[in-house]
């Protein structure tokens, strides 16, 4: 086989571009445009106006037969960005997202995340995982992923989010995941990761709030367990939400019972919501979200 075909023969490179800008006429027609004048071929493209906000918002696959860095394509892209005032990302689709992982006491999240990176079931590489006690380092071990114990003392909350955001430079995080992080984060620390952090919780809040929720809801007869996954905000648990799962449960189910149904539900809503941020098919809309799932 020539040297030709064999070129001819390889799969083309894989790019997501992902935006949104106020709406006006011309968008599709700007990005598909210079997506054909530069040699690219569009594998699917979502897009959503929204009404109330008069926000557009877009996300492209796209294919480049020709040969072309990601750093081409954002250089030349630049000026419809600056045409449309578009706030704009191009990303390589193979390229896997870096990201952190942080558990206190409930593993159940954490194991869910740890299994679905290592079979591809997540496009994700795990970097490290941070927690404030030691219950899970030999499971995060197993799986030969660095564990870092950051204690949280009642005084020390500074210095521990001080470490925290340097592992996310050291580390090159592009996402902190909460999975089960039973620690109230600083308006500053929310800030420095607006919208690189995602939480988990179950959907009883605020009905039932403190110890034992699932308890709670049992004592009032609730038919419905749920959860919510959503971006970290200095509102605590009211940040832009990204997926909710819900199951029903009968009157003869247990507490204990609830609480294994509820884990089964974070675990779900988790896992959706990481892989679709991994994806690049979220794009924040003020306090929403628009998820391209």
């Amino acid at each position: 086989m020539s040297e030709q075909s064999t070129r001819a023969a390889a799969p083309a490179d894989q790019y997501v571009l992902t935006l949104s800008c106020p709406d006006k006429q011309g968008i599709v027609h700007a990005v598909s445009s210079y997506l054909f004048m530069t040699g690219c071929n569009i594998e699917d493209s979502q897009q959503f106006g929204d009404h109330d906000t008069g926000l557009f918002f877009m996300r492209v696959h796209f294919s480049a037969d020709a040969p072309v860095t990601v750093e081409k394509l954002r250089a030349s892209f630049t000026a419809i960005g600056d045409a449309f005032h578009m706030d704009w990302k191009i990303n390589r689709a193979d390229e896997k997202m870096r990201i952190l992982l942080m558990v206190s006491r409930f593993g159940h999240c954490l194991n869910d995340l740890l299994f679905r990176a290592r079979t591809g079931a997540l496009p994700v590489e795990i970097a490290g995982v941070v927690s404030n006690h030691t219950d899970f380092a030999e499971l995060v071990s197993s799986y030969n992923i660095p564990f870092h114990h950051i204690p949280v003392p009642k005084d020390g909350k500074a210095e521990a989010e001080a470490r925290l955001l340097e592992i996310v430079r050291e580390d090159r995080v592009e996402l902190v995941v909460l999975a089960r992080y039973m620690q109230v984060l600083s308006d500053d620390l929310c800030k420095q990761l607006s919208g690189r952090i995602i939480n988990i919780h179950h959907s009883f809040l605020p009905s039932f709030k403190g110890a034992k929720p699932y308890h709670q809801a049992h004592a009032r007869g609730v038919k419905l367990i749920g959860a919510t996954a959503h971006y970290v905000t200095a509102d605590l648990d009211e940040g832009p939400i990204i997926e909710q799962e819900v199951e029903r449960v009968g009157h003869d189910v247990t507490p204990d019972q609830l609480v294994a149904v509820g884990r089964d539900v974070e675990c779900q809503a988790l896992a959706r919501a990481v892989k679709w941020h991994a994806e690049r098919r979220i794009l924040l809309n003020g306090r929403r979200t628009v998820v391209f799932a």
